[in-house]
This record gives C-alpha cells, sequence and structure tokens, in this order.
C-alpha cells in the first residue's frame, strides 16, 4: 500500500513493494559504483540519478547503488548496537526525487537488524540533528540522506550522533568497511535476504509512524533554535511588533519547506513572503551564491517598493543548512546579494557583542576552517577574542570548538566563512534560522550594535540596520568559494601537487617580492598547513601527512608584520574539484585578482607531469 505524508501530501513509500527483489547487480558493477563516490566525513555523495546526468530529476536510482546504500545501513548498523542496549536510528531526506527510494533501502536494512526506525521523511539537517542530540527518542544515531549543496541528481548520506556528523577517525572506518563488503559477492546475496526478511507490518508501521516522529522532531528543533539563540519567542516578537519586519524567504524547494520556518517567523509576526515553498519545486541550482540568489534579491526589492518593512530574504541549499541573505541598503536603494563571507562576519560580529557583554572577563574563542576571511580576525581582535583555525569540514570545526572548550575557552561561534552560515553552540550544525535569529537580535537590541560601534570607534547610528552593520564591518576582497574562479581541475596527487607549488613559490617569491611590497603591500609571509583540527604553521613535507588532502595557505605580512592577505587550496571533500580562495584586506580587486591569477598560475604549472 503506497502511503503518503500527511504534511506535504508526498508518496512516502509502498511497504508491499521490496525494492531488493530481482535481479541483483555483480560485484563489478557494484565496485564501478563505489568508484564514482567521494567518502569523506562531511558525507558520502554520488550522482544517484540512474542516467548519471547530475541535474537529472528521476527519482529511479541503479541496482549497484542501491547495493551501497544498503552497506551504508548495515556498517551503521553494526555501529549502533555496539553503542546501545535497545538500538535505534532516525532517518531523514533532503528535497531530492531520490530520496525516498533510498531511505526505503535504508529502513528496510535497519528494521532486518533488530534497529528500531524513527523516520522524519523531508526534514532540514538541522531539524534532524537537533532531534537527535535533544530528544531522547531521537535515536542512537542519525542516517540523513542528502548531498546538501550538490545538484540535484546527486545524493548522499551523512552519518552522526549527538546532534553532530562524526569526525573523520569514525567516518574513515566506514568507508575502509565499505571498499571491503564491495568485495566480496555473499554481501548481495545477504542484503537481498535481509530485506526480503523485513514484513509488510514492520514497514507499515515505520510509514505510518512518520506523521507523529514529525510533529515531536518540530517541537524539539523550535525549542533548540530559541535555546541556541539564547533568546525566547516573546523576546523576539515583542522586537519585531516594535520594528515591523518582512522577509522573503526563497526556499527553491528544499527541505526547509518542511521544517519550522514558515510557522516560526509568523509566531514572531515577521510578514513573511515565500517563494518555491512546496517541497521538490526546485527551480535553480541548489548551491545558495551569486546568481542564485537573483530572484530572491528581485523580490526584495519589489516587495520593499510595496512595503518598507521588508528588508532581507534568504535563499537554503536542499538539505537546510546553509541559507545566504539578500539585504536592502537604503543607501544604495536597491537589494543586495551578500557573500557567505559577509554573512559569517555579521552573525560573528553580533554574536561576540553579546558574548563579551555578558562575559566581560571571559576567554573568548572562534573557530573557524582554513578560508574563512581574514575579516573573522579583525572583528575577533576587538573583542579580545582569540581565532583558531581547523581542516574545511563541519565536523572539523565542531570538534576544534569542544577542544577549545575543553582548554577553558567560552565558544559561542563557530563556523565555516567560506561556505556560508554559521553555527551557534550548543548547535554542531550550520542553521539559517540560527543566522536569522542573529539578525533579528541586531535589529531588537541596539545595545549588542552600539557596544561593537564603541569598541571599534565608530559613530553609533541612530537607527539600526544590518546595511549600516554590514558597512561598519572591516573591508576585505574575497573570491567566492563556488565561483568559477574559485575552482579548478587537476591530475597530479596532492602530496606532490603542493611539494612543486612550494618550490615555484619560492622561486617567484624572489623574482616578485619587491613588486608586491611597492604595488601592494605585502612584505613577507607565513605558511599554515590544516589536518582534521589541526593547523600546523610551516612550508613542507613535515608540516602535512598521507594522504595529503588537507588545506594549504600562504599568508602574506604587511609592513607591521600583520596578516593581510592569503593564498589557499585544498582538493574538496565532496565534489570532484579543487578548490582555491584569496582573501585580501581593502577593496583593492586589483591586489585581489593579482594573486588570485598567480595562485592559479603556480597551480596549474605544480600539476604539470
Amino acid at each position: 500500500m503506497l502511503i503518503y505524508d500527511s504534511r506535504t501530501r508526498l508518496p512516502i513509500a509502498d511497504n508491499e513493494i521490496d525494492p531488493f527483489a530481482g535481479q541483483m547487480p555483480t560485484v563489478t558493477e557494484i565496485q564501478k559504483s563505489l568508484d564514482s563516490m567521494i567518502l569523506s566525513a562531511s558525507g558520502w555523495r554520488k550522482v544517484f540519478a540512474i542516467s548519471k546526468d547530475e541535474e537529472d530529476f528521476t527519482p529511479v536510482i541503479a541496482q549497484s547503488d542501491a547495493i551501497l546504500i544498503a552497506y551504508a545501513a548495515l556498517i551503521l548498523s553494526s555501529y549502533i548496537k555496539e553503542h546501545s542496549k535497545e538500538p535505534s536510528v532516525l532517518i531523514g531526506i533532503d528535497a531530492r526525487p531520490t530520496g525516498p527510494i533510498i531511505a526505503e533501502m535504508a529502513i528496510r536494512m535497519f528494521l532486518s537488524q533488530k534497529i528500531q526506525v524513527h523516520y522524519l521523511f523531508i526534514a532540514a539537517a538541522p531539524e534532524i540533528m537537533a532531534d537527535n542530540l535533544r530528544n531522547s527518542e531521537g535515536g542512537d544515531a542519525f542516517f540523513y540522506i542528502s548531498a546538501s549543496h550538490n545538484p540535484v541528481g546527486h545524493n548522499g548520506i551523512k552519518f552522526g550522533a549527538k546532534g553532530g556528523v562524526f569526525n573523520g577517525t569514525i567516518t574513515s572506518v566506514f568507508a575502509d568497511k565499505l571498499r571491503t563488503m564491495v568485495k566480496d559477492k555473499r554481501n548481495i546475496d545477504l542484503v537481498q535476504e535481509l530485506s526480503a526478511s523485513v514484513t509488510d507490518e514492520q514497514m507499515l508501521q515505520v510509514l505510518l509512524d512518520v506523521d507523529v516522529q514529525k510533529t515531536r522532531a518540530l517541537k524539539y528543533y523550535q525549542d533548540f533554535v530559541l535555546e541556541t539563540g539564547s533568546t525566547t519567542l516573546e523576546e523576539l516578537k515583542n522586537a519585531i511588533v516594535a520594528n515591523p519586519l518582512g522577509i522573503v524567504a526563497e526556499f527553491n524547494g528544499s527541505a526547509r519547506c518542511n521544517s519550522i520556518d514558515i510557522p516560526f517567523l509568523k509566531k514572531i509576526s515577521v510578514v513573511l513572503n515565500t517563494l518555491n515553498d512546496k517541497p521538490g519545486e526546485i527551480v535553480h541550482a541548489i548551491v545558495p551564491e551569486g546568481g542564485n540568489l537573483e530572484l530572491c534579491r528581485k523580490t526584495v526589492e519589489s516587495k520593499h517598493k510595496e512595503n518598507t518593512i521588508f528588508n532581507f530574504g534568504y535563499v537554503p541549499d536542499n538539505d537546510g543548512d546553509r541559507g545566504n541573505i539578500v539585504v536592502m541598503d537604503n543607501i544604495l536603494r536597491k537589494a543586495v546579494i551578500l557573500e557567505a563571507q559577509e554573512v559569517f562576519a555579521l552573525v560573528t560580529m553580533v554574536t561576540l557583542s553579546e558574548m563579551r557583554l555578558k562575559n566581560p572577563d571571559a576567554r573568548l574563542a572562534i573557530a573557524v576552517n582554513g578560508p574563512t576571511s581574514l575579516r573573522i580576525d579583525r572583528i575577533a581582535e576587538v573583542f579580545d577574542c582569540k581565532v583558531f583555525r581547523s581542516e574545511v569540514g563541519e565536523a572539523n570545526v565542531v570538534e576544534l570548538a569542544q577542544k577549545l572548550r575543553d582548554e577553558g575557552y567560552l565558544v559561542k561561534i563557530l563556523g565555516e566563512g567560506s561556505n556560508g552560515g554559521n553555527i551557534t553552540y550548543p548547535a554542531k550544525v550550520r542553521d539559517p534560522m540560527n543566522t536569522i535569529v542573529t539578525l533579528l537580535k541586531l535589529l531588537g537590541k541596539s545595545e549588542l550594535y552600539t557596544y561593537w560601534c564603541r569598541q571599534n570607534k565608530q559613530d553609533v547610528p541612530r537607527k539600526v540596520t544590518i546595511g549600516a552593520a554590514l558597512r561598519s564591518l572591516p573591508v576585505f576582497t574575497t573570491t567566492g568559494a563556488f565561483s568559477a574562479e574559485g575552482k579548478m581541475q587537476v591530475h597530479q596527487e596532492p602530496g606532490k601537487l603542493k611539494s612543486n607549488y612550494e618550490k615555484l613559490f619560492l622561486l617567484q617569491w624572489e623574482e616578485r617580492k619587491e613588486y608586491l611590497r611597492q604595488q601592494f603591500g605585502l612584505y613577507g609571509y607565513v605558511v599554515y598547513q590544516t589536518e582534521g583540527i589541526n593547523c600546523l604553521t610551516g612550508m613542507g613535507e613535515k608540516f602535512r601527512h598521507a594522504p595529503y588532502k588537507g588545506g594549504f595557505k600562504i599568508c602574506f605580512t604587511d609592513k607591521y608584520d600583520m596578516e593581510c592577505a592569503f593564498m589557499w587550496m585544498r582538493p574538496s571533500g565532496t565534489e570532484p574539484v579543487f578548490r582555491v580562495l584569496v582573501d585580501s584586506e581593502g577593496e583593492s580587486q586589483v591586489r585581489h585578482d593579482y594573486l588570485l591569477s598567480w595562485h592559479r598560475s603556480l597551480i596549474e604549472q605544480a600539476d604539470k607531469p
């Protein structure tokens, strides 16, 4: 019997159809499927659409990919049973077409292992993680089916427990187990047997329970957003009533359509205008960067003309853990799309203002990834807050922040400025709702912005606006993480590439250093290499370890020996690209472009056989 979701009216699954019945793929076919899968702590991802077209909206996947899902579920099952006497798992999907069938296959494997399944169907990543963290019925671990910001034909899995994804140590073990399982033909037959052992009644119970599980998760998530924001519904509502606000939410068919956003914002009296607010209603590229926010930008402008209370909007990615912002700039008299680094900097400023006001003598710290802009360092200096950097990857930043707390630091704000969004403790995942709550506090609590301005020796404006707050931040020119200039294709393995790059850089630095000093004020440099939660200072192989996939950054210093620009690079852990980024203090596009051109040229030369 085909069961439908009561909220979205979308089909969940048919409990009487076994997706593993029929002809099974060969070991060779499964190995080929695995070869195209990226395995990282951030998630396991690949193109699951059966056509292998990453923009395909088909809900159908290949049986070889189905076996990989089954193996992944069995691997997590083993982990859960090792750590719990009454094992349970929390499962959710984002709004991609392939999500339901992948979830159905995973559910069958968990049930076959006598693991209790709590299924949320379409749920935002922060929602499932909040439920897992705060609720005793939220599963011993979660199995979240998503490819985050990747194109619609992609999908994948995020594994985690206690509200956050597993670190690289655990996921590396999982990946090794997967590679081993793929080689054994007996595992193919095992999957088919296990799936057949699950009764129609067992599946039906899980599917009929979705509404109850979802209702519970939404409650815990809303409470958690308020806890994370150190605020209440009443406090937020009072601020909005005093200063009416309209928000444009362009959901792009994401999982956030089926989360707390709409009811939450309406509860606090925000006037809300929603676009593409049905799950799966994906109308443009998923990553919330640049031109993908143009529809939201135009809508903010048009709504502002109708009613001046409409001052900003947001667009999430498909799993809803990222959401970048559009704001109405009253001086420019137009809506502008904020860069991911700007959003993170703005939230950092507000949060550190609040933390320092509440904790005047505390040891404040912030944990960020390697390519996060140096503007964060400038903001942190104002609050006597130390900045620590990890390798790219949410799990790395979260783990680093906890290490700092264990050492006595107060760490409330953390995140990956290069990727957008913020993580606000006790959350362990980025969440656009946390960003929005922080912006509402900026507008509703004038003392936070006043404190920033006075500490930063700036004039305090009569009225606090997001535009004014942005203009008060340190100015940096930064490569967009998802821009065309921010990615490359390379062929050398990372260790060899970095060694070649270092040799070339040393030679070319000697040739260019006088020009760099005279034209751009760059007097020296420091090299940083990040792996996991560690950031090592120094050039050469002794500052990195196999497989050499960590971040590499050359940070330039000015005549006062202050870091003022950097060139960064790293192979992506979730996409088949090599990411590059330049961050440069000031408005000089010329300096940024010169460094980026040089950086890309060095990589191209280093990549030659």
